[in-house]
């Protein structure tokens, strides 16, 4: 007998409860409510100052736009039908409406498929199955060109109560694949190389889970790529392909694929959890380009989207959608009808499109300028169809210049390093009274292909000149942000190869700052977001260093942030810091291009009174956190830290800068059990 039908109507989404219980068997309580409140009342283009304003990983991990990131790549036809199975709150579902003619979801819980169909009201084509997808599935269609579960193989076993979850819950979806239909899985791989570095298990809060082997009750369980490929074969799904999400499938950025693998130093982005504290055990960014010398990239991947059926011509995708509206693009290696690579941008956004267009009139004015010099500008040829448009580039072979110079420093072959900078500022200074400068005419975005150099992205390009020191300094400036194994280059050097004073210096600094504030429209970058959101960074390794040290916890430790974030390698540990057995006292020198001042007054919990804390001529109080950030409580001059890396971080972009300053400090350093830190700081926290 079949089930009577119970639709209920939000905007123009169908929910249909004809399966639902009347209860929702998970929640995540409260941040339920709050995302439903957020999506009844505010547009999609609230949500990132939403983001920004609540510091939560939910409300981050619900809402961000780059969520879509995982689907947007995947070409669908106009009327493609599509199964999304495990929908949650919509992070995807409106991705998927824009690009098929139906979109059928399935979800278990009625509240966050409430705030899916508010969230995506307008869209007309999709309808929302409520209840057990065992009690559903029997009903839907088996004619679906893709099927999608995204972030959702993984509960297979809560799905399918038999003695293999994963292969049932497998060959089920398969049954309802129309011929040529395509199955996508965007799932964690148990042995990415975060977990080894010191993530925690995403599902289940543990270090090391995955890695050791998941316990029978833990009822979910991620897949390494040959135990993905076990249980296709146990489903005789014998046509797939893997894609290989950076950072990770959550919030991916970039796209590699078995055809375009990354190259060594492209995976710099490496801290991207947002759920809860990690450790960090090792630099991710140099075991990553261990892993791709060995060819081991696909082993140790972070996350993995596996579509069953047909692969699909674009092998590699990066997108720059953390900018302002009209600046957001992808970027798409694949084949054309000839089995020959070729390079195309596209708009993520509908403003972003006369971006689009813009890069074909900056290859005509580039290619004008260059006319008779020895730098090659990348063909561009804009394509509008219908109500789309795109940039075509020529795919160019060659080395990216910041490789064959990091292979010099790599050998310690400063004078290679130099030639060949050199003949960049040679190439690029071509013709400088040509009113036209690529603005990003940085090391990465120069292939070398023998005598050949060809700049291939150019999209800031400007109808202006300027000075080739500038944009020299501005490509040496990038190129050290990116890898901190870069700082044996010496920047002083550089300055007086191109004539820089240190103001001006100073300048250019500040106006890179300025540009990118131009080109993200103030948004936050997401590792800003991530210290919003407030988990920590914990270093054993830091902690050994102190334990084989003496035990000596009570040590003074600076980092020093140029742009680029904190890391170990840009901190030190100042000599004869400690004045007795409690007491710090020492004056800094921190060089005009630092942006972050972080101070490590004690390695374990403990309280620090603040007796002196001066930049140059200003004095500092802990408590203005407009110039002051710390991982402890604040109570007048003292700061109580219940944990072990505490810090006071300065900064120093806020405040007047010189070229050489001087921090001066006096602090009282009180070592506390972790426990009795941990009482106090909550008591000061209900006083205030």
């Amino acid at each position: 007998m079949m089930a009577e039908k119970k639709i209920e109507q939000i905007g123009n989404i169908k929910l249909d409860l004809t399966y639902y219980s009347g209860q929702d068997l998970y929640c995540d309580g409260a941040v339920e409510d709050e995302l439903l409140d957020i999506v009844k009342n505010h547009t999609r283009a609230e949500f990132q100052q939403i983001i920004e304003g609540r510091k939560s990983w939910p409300v981050l991990y619900h809402l961000s736009p780059l969520r879509e990131n995982i689907v947007d790549w995947i070409p669908m036809e106009p009327d493609a039908r599509v199964l999304e199975v495990g929908s949650g709150c919509g992070a995807i579902t409106g991705a998927l409406s824009r690009k098929a003619g139906e979109v059928t979801c399935v979800e278990l819980s009625k509240k966050r498929s409430t705030i899916n169909a508010h969230r995506n009201s307008a869209c007309e084509n999709v309808t929302i199955h409520v209840g057990n997808f065992a009690d559903i599935e029997p009903g839907l269609p088996t004619d679906y060109d893709y099927i999608c579960l995204i972030g959702v193989f993984e509960y297979g076993q809560s799905y399918m109560q038999t003695d293999k979850p994963y292969e049932t819950f497998l060959n089920i979806l398969m049954r309802h694949l129309g011929p040529g239909g395509r199955l996508i899985i965007a799932i964690e791989n148990r042995y990415g190389m975060k977990y080894f570095a010191g993530c925690q298990e995403d599902h289940l809060g543990r270090y090391f889970a995955g890695i050791e082997g998941y316990d029978k009750e833990d009822g979910v369980r991620t897949f390494g790529r040959k135990g993905l490929e076990k249980i296709f074969a146990a489903c005789r799904a014998d046509r797939y392909s893997f894609y290989y999400p950076y950072p990770d499938y959550k919030f991916m950025t970039s796209l590699y694929s078995d055809d375009y693998l990354p190259g060594k130093g492209e995976l710099s982005r490496n801290i991207c959890n947002y759920d809860r504290d990690r450790m960090l055990l090792f630099d991710e960014k140099q075991a990553f380009d261990g892993a791709i010398d060995e060819e081991l990239f696909p082993v140790f991947a972070n996350s993995y989207v596996a579509v069953i059926g047909e692969g699909f011509d674009t092998s590699f995708v990066k997108y720059s959608n953390d900018r302002a509206a009209e600046y957001q693009i992808s970027t798409r290696i694949g084949t054309d009808g000839t089995g020959r690579r070729c390079v195309s941008k596209h708009p993520v956004t509908e403003k972003a499109k006369d971006h689009i267009r813009s890069m074909g009139a900056a290859c005509e004015s580039l290619k004008q300028r260059y006319a008779g010099g020895r730098l090659e500008v990348n063909r561009c040829q804009i394509r509008e169809e219908a109500d789309q448009v795109r940039a075509d580039f020529e795919y160019v072979p060659g080395i990216p210049l910041s490789e064959l110079m990091d292979q010099c420093l790599e050998k310690d072959d400063l004078e290679g390093f130099r030639t060949l900078f050199r003949e960049f500022v040679d190439r690029t200074g071509y013709n400088p009274d040509y009113p036209a400068a690529d603005y990003d005419m940085v090391f990465a975005n120069i292939l070398v292909d023998g005598d050949k150099w060809t700049v291939i992205d150019y999209e800031w390009t400007f109808g202006k000149q300027v000075e080739v020191r500038e944009l020299a300094f501005r490509a040496v400036h990038c190129y050290l942000l990116e890898d901190e194994k870069r700082t044996k280059l010496d920047l002083d050097w550089v300055c007086r190869e191109l004539r820089i004073s240190p103001e001006q210096a100073f300048a250019y600094m500040e106006q890179e700052r300025q540009f990118q504030k131009f080109v993200t429209g103030q948004r936050r970058a997401m590792g800003e977001i991530r210290d919003l959101i407030g988990n920590q960074i914990l270093k054993p390794v830091k902690w050994l260093e102190n334990y084989e040290s003496a035990g000596n916890v009570l040590r003074l430790q600076i980092y020093e942030d140029r742009g680029g974030g904190y890391s170990e390698e840009d901190s030190y540990f100042p000599e004869d810091a400690y004045r007795g057995e409690n007491w710090i006292e020492t004056e800094l020198l921190v060089k005009g291009d630092v942006q972050n001042l972080r101070i490590d007054p004690a390695m374990d919990s403990c309280v620090v009174k603040v007796h002196e804390l001066r930049w140059n001529d200003r004095d500092l109080s802990v408590g203005d956190k407009r110039l002051i950030v710390t991982n402890g409580r604040v109570a007048a001059g003292s700061v109580i830290f219940p944990n072990t890396d505490p810090n006071i971080n300065i900064r120093v972009s806020r405040l007047p800068r010189q070229e050489q300053n001087r921090v001066r400090m006096r602090m009282e350093i009180r070592p506390l059990p972790e426990s009795m830190a941990r009482d106090l700081a909550a008591s000061i926290k209900k006083l205030i």
